[in-house]
């Protein structure tokens, strides 16, 4: 989630926006808007982050981390799998 606020900080100025030009088009306040982008608050709601995302021409998606096989599963398989 580090990555998060480096993210929106870059597609933010790929668009050409202000921190305060983003708050105020998702009614958020420009230093909550430079929190995110910092990492500096603690949490942030998932439907905010989806938002700004989406304002910028972006979706919110999860994929499945790739785990790593057990050992049972190295045993029965070939470890190139």
């Amino acid at each position: 989630m580090d990555d998060l606020g480096l993210l929106i900080k870059n597609l933010r100025k790929a668009a050409g926006l202000s921190q305060s030009q983003l708050a105020q088009r998702h009614g958020m306040s420009r230093s909550t808007i430079s929190g995110i982008e910092n990492n500096t608050i603690p949490e942030v709601g998932i439907r905010k982050v989806a938002a700004i995302l989406e304002g910028l021409g972006y979706e919110l998606t999860a994929i499945p981390k790739r785990r790593r096989k057990t050992l049972d599963e190295l045993k029965v398989g070939s470890v190139h799998d």
